[in-house]
């Protein structure tokens, strides 16, 4: 926890945004970063709640020991900061800027909708951590001698050949676009992540000694049973790609497309690559000077939402098909769990 009375002394912060005048105008990240004494204040409000639910099974997935690190933040020590987050987080700084934080959700204090500002002060753990060469690569002492193959480069991928790796396996990821990363490259816009921070993850990685090849089709280009041949295990963590049908007339029209090529081509765009592939051979999608009507009400809908803004769309509309849900959720009857109430993203604010 942080300081017994923070709660009760000190306002929520979190990072500030660029004016939407200014942030459309460009891709890249917008928020504004707060400084070490700032993020230091807000760890103090973790208080004393008895049953941290932040990090139980209505909080956070990777069971981050948040009331740890908010202590360590709140008293100066960053580097067992980001070893107490390492232990549960494979990547911090992917979580603190594009996860929804069930965690504030379940946060004691989000009873009155002030919850501690979780969210920022991990990405500032791990931003901090890269500042001061905290994070580098941390090579096995021993080798096992056993070769494992990761097939998808994704989050997940990602994280089972870091732990691989470091548990002394032989450990080589293959991926069938030209870069590392999976959708969190291709499909979540710059906007949200800037991709240099997957490249200094994939840095890393390979100074740990793990290989990377970009490029291959596990099943076309590489068969599974050359892999099998080649291997002492085979880990299979591809994303699911296959977009759910509206099933709606007109849905097959032109200038109806499906979400993830679109955002998928954007994300190419910016990273100087052809925006056509094996993968996403969908022809060029565009909204600059259009009139856009976004289906959805998730992540991606938003995602469309802030990328058509940037392409110029005149005008965006974006439809759900759930009814309009409260502004305020009751929180004796759904806290410490994810309350159905209306929320706007940076896209739609």
């Amino acid at each position: 926890m942080g300081k017994v009375t923070g709660f009760l002394e000190i306002d929520r912060q979190v990072h500030k945004y660029q004016p939407a005048s200014d942030r459309i105008r460009h891709f890249r990240e917008f928020t504004l970063p707060m400084s070490d004494k700032e993020v230091e204040k807000q760890a103090a409000r973790c208080m004393d709640c008895g049953i941290p639910y932040c990090h139980g099974p209505t909080g956070c997935p990777v069971h981050n020991q948040i009331p740890d690190w908010n202590d360590l933040v709140y008293n100066g020590d960053w580097d067992n900061a980001i070893r107490n987050l390492h232990s549960t987080n494979n990547f911090p700084e992917f979580t603190g800027r594009i996860c929804p934080a069930p965690c504030e959700e379940a946060c004691t204090l989000n009873l009155e909708d002030i919850p501690v500002a979780i969210k920022t002060i991990e990405q500032a753990i791990a931003d901090k951590a890269y500042e001061t060469g905290h994070i580098r690569p941390y090579p096995p002492e021993k080798k096992t001698g056993k070769r494992v193959a990761v097939i998808g480069s994704g989050p997940a991928g990602m994280a089972a050949a870091q732990q691989l790796g470091r548990a002394g396996h032989d450990v080589h990821v293959y991926e069938r676009e030209s870069r590392p990363g999976g959708l969190m490259r291709y499909g979540i816009p710059d906007f949200k992540i800037e991709k240099h921070y997957i490249d200094r993850r994939i840095e890393q990685m390979q100074g740990e000694g793990v290989s990377f090849h970009c490029g291959v089709n596990v099943g076309v280009d590489k068969p599974v049973a050359q892999l099998l041949a080649e291997y002492d295990a085979v880990l299979y963590c591809g994303g699911s790609e296959t977009p759910r049908p509206a099933n709606i007339p007109g849905d097959d029209l032109d200038g109806v497309h499906d979400a993830m090529p679109y955002l998928v081509q954007q994300n190419k765009r910016i990273g100087g690559e052809p925006i056509q592939s094996v993968a996403w051979p969908s022809p060029p999608i565009v909204a600059g000077g259009q009139h856009v009507v976004v289906v959805g009400g998730g992540d991606t809908a938003s995602d469309c939402v802030g990328t058509a803004f940037r392409q110029g769309a005149v005008r965006v509309t974006q439809l759900d098909i759930r009814p309009q849900p409260p502004e305020r959720e009751d929180k004796l009857s759904v806290w410490p769990y994810w309350a159905t109430k209306m929320r706007t993203s940076s896209s739609q604010a």
